[in-house]
């Protein structure tokens, strides 16, 4: 934001989920505009349109978050032995840190895809869960929806103070 305000006199207010995801006010309003990288929006959508309601768990890291080969291993075989439908946002210089063959073997009940319609994702029925890297964005966006999450280690500080003070209410 700090470098839009260089050009135009601009002021976020609450959060800037577009209104078709919360309040459905502006029929207009169903995107953010722009996209850090290109989503793979057709065969995540198609895909998600194949599972039943709230049986899906959504991972996604953000577009910073780098995990060492051993997290992305133990994820993998973690999400491989939860026997439950996942998808898996895994950018495209990240992916040879999975576990060989990993996304051949698990393409019946997982997807692994280099970047998605996040917004779309998270508002979609099927999804239960959203194992996040508790950033600002992700933050807001499954609370703004009312999906569940689960705070990966490496937003552990982050997680542990959006459960308390979102739960209950204060930090003590």
């Amino acid at each position: 934001m700090d470098w839009m305000t260089k050009l135009w006199p601009l002021r976020t207010i609450g959060p800037t989920i577009p209104s078709m995801f919360l309040d459905k006010r502006l029929e207009d309003d169903n995107a953010y505009g722009f996209n850090i990288f290109k989503p793979n929006t057709d065969a995540c959508m198609k895909w998600l349109n194949g599972r039943p309601k709230e049986s899906v768990v959504y991972v996604s890291f953000g577009s910073v978050a780098v995990l060492e080969v051993e997290q992305m291993q133990e994820l993998a075989w973690g999400l491989r032995m939860s026997n439950n439908s996942f998808l898996w946002v895994v950018r495209a210089l990240e992916e040879t840190k999975l576990p060989e063959n990993f996304i051949d073997e698990t393409s019946e009940k997982g997807l692994v895809v280099h970047w998605c319609p996040q917004l779309e994702v998270l508002a979609h029925e099927a999804v239960g869960c959203f194992l996040t890297h508790c950033g600002w964005n992700s933050t807001l966006e499954a609370l703004s929806l009312g999906v569940p999450m689960v705070g990966c280690r490496n937003g552990q500080t982050k997680a542990r103070m959006q459960s308390v003070l979102w739960i209950f209410g204060r930090w003590d």
